[in-house]
């Protein structure tokens, strides 16, 4: 289990007989998980190696998001996703397919602008599920972080990435922009490694999602407890 996640687990009796409490993941709502999470992997079909590595490194939440699988190929690719991250108490998330979110056991959806609007995608998973959006000017953060139907949004991109060619690179100053208006939880995201996280949370940011920092990282582990490292509250609030 990543050892930064809070403590939200049951009493039990501890072989002492003294009062302790462990982490009882399995009754963390989506929600609460969400609350907590800093680090935000996205990335294609993965073999569960790499993703136990990724979340053993600290990722929170793991995004299933491959545009070259059809249906079948999707819910097949999940099984890896869910059984990973349900090991690891970590949320995963389905790019892009609330039609696809019960076959596949998310926990969740991600849409962007031009998907699904957050109501169809409520709709579709449910209330219990939760509902990501990406935002990528002002006015697309003021709406998402309205609207009832979204749980959490991105912010970005940070600066241009290849993971959205022609998407015009948003600045630190949306980032700093989201930091002192936004209520729900965000994360940063686009064009964010081991050498932009500094900024990014110097602008405010306490969550950030990546891509190819971890999935072209050597050592994904490594990777991941690099950025995560650089998202605890010490660093956070002395960067600030």
């Amino acid at each position: 289990m990543p050892p930064s996640q809070p403590d939200c687990g049951l009493p039990y009796d501890a072989p002492n007989g003294s009062a302790a409490r462990l982490p009882d993941w399995g009754a963390m709502t989506p929600r609460a998980r969400l609350a907590a999470a800093r680090l935000y992997l996205v990335c294609d079909a993965r073999p569960r190696a790499f993703l136990d590595a990724a979340l053993r490194g600290g990722v929170d939440i793991v995004q299933l998001r491959d545009k070259t699988l059809d249906d079948d190929g999707l819910i097949a690719a999940a099984r890896e996703f869910r059984d990973a991250a349900g090991a690891a108490g970590a949320l995963f998330v389905l790019n892009d397919r609330p039609d696809l979110v019960e076959a596949c056991a998310a926990d969740g959806v991600h849409v962007g602008q031009d998907d699904a609007s957050p109501e169809q995608a409520r709709a579709a998973v449910g209330e219990h599920r939760i509902v990501g959006r990406s935002t990528h000017a002002p006015d697309q953060l003021a709406a998402a972080d309205a609207d009832p139907d979204v749980d959490y949004f991105a912010v970005g991109p940070v600066h241009a990435t290849p993971t959205k060619p022609g998407r015009p690179a948003a600045g630190l100053e949306y980032v700093e922009r989201a930091a002192a208006t936004a209520v729900k939880p965000w994360f940063a995201i686009g064009g964010i490694d081991a050498g932009t996280v500094g900024a990014v949370v110097r602008a405010g940011a306490t969550r950030i999602v990546v891509v190819r920092a971890i999935t072209d990282a050597p050592d994904p582990e490594a990777a991941a407890r690099g950025l995560r490292a650089a998202l605890t509250p010490e660093v956070v609030h002395g960067a600030r």
